[in-house]
């Protein structure tokens, strides 16, 4: 029997531009030997925590690629449960799994017409392989049972429940839109049922800027 995930080292950091503090905590016990943490925002002693279960994209989180939403969603989910209290527990999966080099691998494909799930398919993958049970196992360790997951992804929410975590409401993540990245958000919609309300983009939509400053070709759509 696996031994329980625990607690390695906590440790603040000022983030933000210095706006906030997370409190970084480190775990030792996982069976995939990843590196995953969790950060602590914002208030403390939220009876229900919000929790981001964010997917390392090192392209995205860092870089700021516009062929995905994933930037934008951190940097959203930061300020969000920054002032609410809460946790984003950051997974080393990067590509949905398939690791760094993989997904540009994917990119490729890509631009030659394919969108992001049928790429993995030409390059033998599933279209997801992330495993949620690591977030679990870090709120289980974290003293929380009970939380209000940020998220669009179906799929999360029914693994951290599977994995003992009661899920008390599911709080939509902002749709963030550029013109790199459509596709992919429709095709997370159309085949794996992700609730991103595509409707929106529209010459009448109202478009909302991002928590801190605007992201230069990105679109927080939203309704007045």
């Amino acid at each position: 029997m696996q031994a329980p995930v625990e607690i390695r080292t906590t440790v603040t950091i000022p983030i933000l531009d210095g706006a906030g503090k997370g409190v970084f905590h480190t775990f030792s016990g996982f069976a995939d030997g990843g590196e995953h943490f969790a950060i602590a925002l914002g208030p403390e002693g939220r009876d229900v925590p919000l929790v981001r279960v964010h997917s390392e994209c090192l392209t995205g989180d860092v870089f700021g690629s516009q062929r995905c939403d994933c930037g934008p969603q951190l940097n959203d989910a930061l300020h969000r449960i920054g002032k609410e209290g809460g946790f984003v527990l950051y997974l080393r999966q990067e590509g949905r799994g398939i690791g760094l080099y993989a997904k540009l691998d994917a990119y490729v494909l890509q631009d030659q017409g394919l969108d992001t799930y049928e790429a993995n398919e030409r390059l033998n993958f599933p279209h997801d392989m992330r495993d949620f049970t690591p977030a679990a196992q870090m709120l289980l360790a974290l003293g929380v049972k009970r939380i209000r997951l940020l998220t669009n992804n179906p799929d999360k929410a029914k693994q951290l429940e599977a994995a003992g975590i009661e899920i008390a409401e599911i709080v939509p993540t902002g749709v963030f839109v550029t013109e790199h990245n459509i596709q992919y958000l429709e095709a997370k919609v159309k085949k794996h049922a992700h609730r991103i309300d595509l409707t929106e983009i529209s010459d009448q939509a109202t478009v909302l800027p991002l928590a801190v400053g605007d992201t230069p070709g990105v679109r927080r759509l939203g309704k007045p």
